[in-house]
């Protein structure tokens, strides 16, 4: 019976490398089982094979099976299974119909269910808990699901670095976690299999650490669109009945991006320094901040990006600005006007030093923006240490904010002076921006100093307010 069993099992076998010569087959334990020849199913095995794993491909037809990878072997499902401990199923939960059969086969295997679902509670169960009751003698183990193909053929990075895993069986974990560690991943147990059908819902979230920031951003864009539309389109038409309704296209939009920038910017920055004033009050790094809190620091690189976004389009619309219709009509007008009177204007040295500094500090600030940008890129930031990305992203990102308010306090100059500007006694859109950054500059400036930062530095060393004056008795060491 093992003779015939094993000519049934040569006869399944198709070799990918038909040209090459034999190579001995690795051992069990160093052969990997892959059920699925689709994509994922390919670009798994490919990862496996650069990793050194003997890979085994099991097919419903292993002689069509034309597609797969030099080196790996194509077996029927029963010849496969038998092949390796470690079986990656990559086939859809509809599709595990197949397993039942295998039971024999696949007993005391590791089975890892790496299938997503097209949406959220589509089946009573998990998929893995289901492949678990089909096969009550495996040990199945949820993970692989978060990684794309494409992640898997061209390399994982940042995020798609990290595979979690879920299980009852703590030695199946062990392999599979092995496994993803050899594949250059970064495997995290998330406990048991009851954890399955969480884990299945993380590929179908969409842009979860967005939400927060893609909300306040359109929620500022809105607010202060309408508020500019009140101030300067309406309240031109309804005082001197003049229709400038033309500007919204491009004026309006030119000064609510730079707006909504400089405050989405400030709003990186302000959760950093409540941090600090919250560690202050405390006297300790040792108790956690309030959920608002740590939720809205997670979030701090896509407002930072957002900020950055809106930037860009402040800097596109200034530089179409010379060429718009209103303007060269205005330019040409005013010229013909001071002609026919015979008027001539004195050059304003104050003027050209103020518009000079503004449109400098806007490019340099602009300018650390984009490096601010290009510095949150995996493939930028993973060849930082954490000191050179600390320095770009705190310091030099306060150093932005600063030149950013001080090109918009510029814009505005002296105008906060005239009445003229308080139109329907409400305050220019820029100067409402400018509360946000210059208290978040204002406290900044508290923290820096000696003896302020002297003390956040040692409470972040582990230095705990009030530990000189515990009981000695309480502080004995437990083993003496």
């Amino acid at each position: 019976m093992m003779g015939q069993e094993r000519s049934e099992e040569k006869s399944e076998c198709v070799s990918l490398s038909p040209m090459r010569e034999a190579v001995p087959a690795p051992p069990e334990c160093e052969r990997v089982c892959v059920f699925g020849t689709g994509d994922l199913g390919r670009s798994l095995g490919l990862r496996l094979l650069q990793a050194g794993y003997g890979v085994v491909f099991g097919s419903r037809r292993p002689h069509s099976s034309s597609l797969l990878l030099h080196g790996a072997q194509v077996l029927g499902h029963a010849a496969a299974a038998q092949s390796a401990l470690l079986i990656f199923i990559a086939v859809q939960r509809e599709h595990y119909d197949f397993l039942v059969p295998l039971a024999n086969q696949l007993k005391g295997k590791v089975l890892v269910d790496v299938s997503n679902n097209l949406r959220k509670n589509q089946y009573p169960e998990a998929n893995a808990e289901y492949l678990q009751s089909l096969v009550p003698g495996a040990e199945v183990v949820k993970g692989f699901n978060t990684l794309s193909a494409w992640s898997l053929q061209n390399g994982p990075s940042d995020a798609n670095r990290q595979v979690y895993i879920c299980g009852d069986s703590v030695e199946a974990k062990q392999v599979v976690m092995a496994v993803a560690t050899k594949l250059g991943l970064s495997a995290l147990d998330q406990g048991s299999l009851s954890v399955a059908r969480e884990l299945e819902d993380f590929p179908l979230q969409l842009f979860p650490q967005w939400r927060l920031p893609l909300r306040i951003a359109i929620g500022l864009s809105a607010a202060f669109f309408f508020y500019l539309l009140i101030r300067d389109i309406i309240y031109a038409y309804a005082t001197q009945g003049e229709d400038i309704s033309f500007r919204i296209m491009v004026s309006l939009a030119n000064q609510v991006c730079p707006i909504v920038s400089l405050i989405m910017l400030s709003l990186c920055y302000l959760p950093g320094v409540l941090a600090s004033f919250l560690q202050l009050y405390r006297g300790t790094k040792y108790r956690r901040f309030p959920n608002w809190l740590d939720s809205w620091m997670l979030c701090r690189k896509q407002l930072g990006l957002l900020s950055l976004g809106f930037a860009f389009l402040h800097v596109l619309y200034t530089l179409i600005l010379p060429i718009r219709y209103y303007l060269m009509f205005w330019v040409t007008e005013h010229t013909v006007s001071l002609i026919r009177e015979n008027k001539t204007t004195t050059f304003d040295t104050t003027t050209a030093w103020r518009g000079d500094s503004y449109l400098s500090l806007g490019i340099l600030g602009f300018g650390l923006y984009v490096l601010l940008g290009i510095t949150s890129l995996p493939s930028v930031s993973n060849v930082l240490s954490w000191r050179e990305f600390s320095f770009v992203q705190s310091k030099l990102g306060h150093l932005t904010l600063l030149l950013c308010t001080a090109h918009t306090y510029l814009y505005g100059w002296n105008r906060f002076l005239s009445s003229s500007i308080y139109k329907w006694y409400t305050p220019p859109g820029y100067m409402l921006c400018l509360v946000l950054p210059s208290v978040v500059l204002l406290l900044k400036l508290l923290l820096i100093t000696p003896c302020v930062d002297r003390t956040i530095t040692r409470i972040r060393q582990g230095w705990e307010r009030g530990a000189d004056q515990r009981n000695p008795k309480d502080s004995q060491p437990l083993i003496p």
